[in-house]
């Protein structure tokens, strides 16, 4: 029992040291019904406006930019806000 014991702790360790660590990796587009960030590089490439916009239509909100970080490394936060008092009709909500 000793031996399949360590045999086993062997080959889990193995993997673990073979498996890359992915702590570095961040999506750079990332959000949810309450708002989002968009990596800064990412501005340069393409329209995050219309990327934000599209993003809070789905959820039925609209988008309220909150900052702006522009700097490597930087990012442009987003929240998905309710519809505003007064407002006669709903946002569009794209389909694809």
């Amino acid at each position: 029992m000793r031996i399949i014991g360590a045999a086993s702790l062997v080959a889990v360790c193995g993997m673990l040291a073979i498996a890359p660590a992915r702590a570095d990796y961040v999506p750079p587009f990332k959000g949810n019904d309450t708002g989002g960030i968009i990596a800064y590089a990412m501005a340069s490439q393409v329209d995050v406006r219309q990327l934000a916009v599209d993003h809070c239509a789905s959820y039925g909100k609209v988008v309220k930019f909150l900052a702006v970080i522009p700097q490597y490394g930087g990012y442009i936060s987003f929240a998905c806000r309710w519809v505003p008092y007064g407002a006669n009709e709903r946002p569009l909500v794209t389909r694809y």
